[in-house]
């Protein structure tokens, strides 16, 4: 999930305003604020520790979710798998998985290899 939807979430389910939030963080106004949640920007290091003291969570927890927005090891279609993946209910997920392992070469058998 990236940052922009952890933070959307975390907004909703907490009931704080744009301004609520803008409020608690150093150097943030209700524009920076609105684009983070638009993932239109990045909040810094000491904006995320701000936030996750605003939403009683981890730093860590939106850190990790920072991280995998902008890892660079991963192509663009990656990123739209993982996302894909990730609406996907429990038993979709499993059903997947199984055919994304059946896809895998097949390692070659000794005859093979001689």
């Amino acid at each position: 999930m990236s940052i922009d939807t952890t933070l959307r979430l975390l907004t909703k389910a907490s009931g704080l305003s744009v301004t609520d939030i803008a409020t608690a963080i150093p150097r943030a106004g209700v524009n920076t604020v609105s684009a983070w949640l638009k993932g239109d920007k990045l909040p810094g290091k000491e904006q995320l520790d701000a936030l996750a003291r605003v939403f009683g969570v981890p730093a860590g927890a939106l850190l990790g979710e920072l991280a995998s927005t902008l890892d660079p090891a991963r192509t663009k279609g990656e990123h739209e798998l993982l996302a894909a993946y990730r609406r996907l209910n429990t038993k979709q997920q499993g059903a997947l998985l199984e055919v994304a392992r059946s896809m895998r070469p097949k390692p070659a058998s000794k005859a093979a290899r001689r």
